[in-house]
């Protein structure tokens, strides 16, 4: 069992920025959760209001003790509730380290936009440059979640 893993910054679906053109969430499903975690004692407010695409594969995310589990999270009304859960981490690009949260919405409540099982989504605060082909390395806070071999 393995919490590091250096991985390829992806594209993702544009969903979670807002810059998906077909998104019924114009500002951003992440900018549309953030009050709804706060008010469950989560504060994403040093993080931009979008996620990284890190493929990291061989290798997937196993969920252990998450730091944050929200269940039953009505967000939207386009549809029901879905739960997420969080784990922290940290990030580092050259010399360059930070801490976030991994951003898992959990995929039995998630009803579209689903990602590859190696890839993580991460809540991060600005990385100056960050694109696709870029490689970061990340650990994951022991005992909240695993690496493991997809």
């Amino acid at each position: 069992m393995t919490t590091t893993a250096t991985g390829v910054v992806v594209a993702g679906h544009g969903v979670a920025s807002g810059q998906a053109s077909d998104s019924p969430f114009a500002a951003g499903t992440i900018a549309l959760q953030a009050p709804h975690f706060a008010a469950r004692g989560l504060d994403l407010s040093p993080f931009v209001m979008a996620t990284v695409n890190l493929d990291i594969a061989p290798l997937a995310l196993v969920l252990r003790a998450p730091r944050w589990t929200f269940a039953d999270v009505a967000w939207t009304d386009v549809h029901g509730p879905e739960t997420f859960s969080f784990v922290e981490c940290a990030v580092r690009r050259d010399d360059d380290e930070v801490t976030g949260l991994v951003y898992r919405p959990h995929p039995e409540t998630k009803p579209r936009h689903h990602q590859p099982s190696t890839v993580i989504e991460l809540l991060l605060p600005r990385l100056a440059g960050l694109a696709p082909g870029d490689r970061l390395d990340l650990r994951v806070a022991e005992g909240q979640a695993a690496l493991l071999r997809h």
